[in-house]
């Protein structure tokens, strides 16, 4: 690249402070100043847990400033330069810029995905079996199933293709909270054994799960968010295809666009399969909005 194509020094450092305003402005405030050397970068991304470092950034300086950023934890990718490609050599080292940001990205989301699973593992292991007197399982009215607990905590196993990858941890107050760094995408926590020709449900939460397993006798997979329906859907479509797979929505009516239910319908017709939402009475209050729900809402005599 001719030098008319470089920055100066000074040139580099502006745009390091442009770019880091594009992180605040996308992230919020931030107190540090990236740094051009073509490295990935971690950093907290404010709002989330303190100490976590989900963030994501590389920026480079070799010709025009650029780089990529994102989150590990929402899934988000964006990419920035200092301005526009002045010819088409700059446009192709901006898209080598990229592809090669995108590698590092994902080499370090795996070994962050790694190391969570063999602390997953590691949890899961030296954990007792779930107390079915722990809070969390007498508020929602189940059995622990194949629950584990450590201390006062919950383990709820999170599987892909086979294997143990994350955990879902629920306090007695109900709070719940993944391991950071551990995969959670195309992950689900299973309940009963999934059989040919028979009903499988795929829902949200391990307690909608495990109600709808208790009362129908029927495995249940829990993919703990509604936007993980689809993917979770698909991954055990292609495992199970002779399965009768039926989505088992959440009906947040309260919530503008109702996600649970949107999510589940979309990926029901995505992927050709029956659905069904909690059956509410006329009467049932609207902060009501899955099945666990129903069931002990019925159970206390409405």
């Amino acid at each position: 690249m001719g030098p008319a194509l470089r920055f100066t020094p000074l040139a580099v450092s502006d745009a390091e402070v442009l770019f880091r305003d594009k992180l605040a402005a996308t992230f919020g405030a931030m107190d540090w100043q990236p740094v051009a050397d073509g490295s990935i970068h971690r950093f907290h991304v404010p709002g989330d847990k303190a100490g976590t470092h989900n963030g994501w950034y590389v920026l480079s300086a070799d010709g025009i400033v650029s780089g990529c950023f994102g989150s590990w934890k929402a899934g988000s990718s964006y990419t920035w330069s200092s301005r526009k490609p002045a010819n088409p050599l700059e446009s192709q080292l901006i898209a080598q810029r990229i592809a090669q940001a995108k590698r590092q990205r994902d080499a370090e989301q795996y070994q962050r995905q790694q190391s969570t699973a063999e602390y997953a593992n590691q949890l899961w292991r030296d954990a007792r079996r779930a107390d079915p007197n722990h809070p969390y399982l007498i508020a929602k009215g189940c059995s622990p199933y194949n629950l584990r607990q450590r201390g006062d905590v919950l383990l709820v196993p999170l599987y892909h293709d086979g294997k143990l990858v994350n955990l879902q941890r629920i306090g007695a107050n109900g709070q719940k909270r993944f391991l950071s760094g551990g995969r959670v995408k195309g992950c689900y926590s299973p309940l009963g054994l999934i059989t040919a020709g028979q009903p499988m449900y795929l829902c949200e939460g391990w307690a909608t799960g495990a109600t709808l397993h208790a009362e129908t006798g029927h495995p249940v997979a829990c993919a703990m968010n509604c936007g993980n329906l689809l993917e979770v859907g698909r991954h055990l479509q292609r495992r199970h295809p002779d399965a009768v797979m039926i989505f088992a929505a959440d009906d947040d009516r309260q919530t503008e666009g109702n996600p649970g239910r949107t999510a589940a319908t979309s990926a029901a017709a995505a992927l050709g399969c029956d659905l069904i939402l909690p059956p509410w009475p006329a009467d049932a209050p609207l902060h009501l909005t899955d099945f666990n729900d129903l069931r002990e809402w019925v159970k206390a005599g409405k």
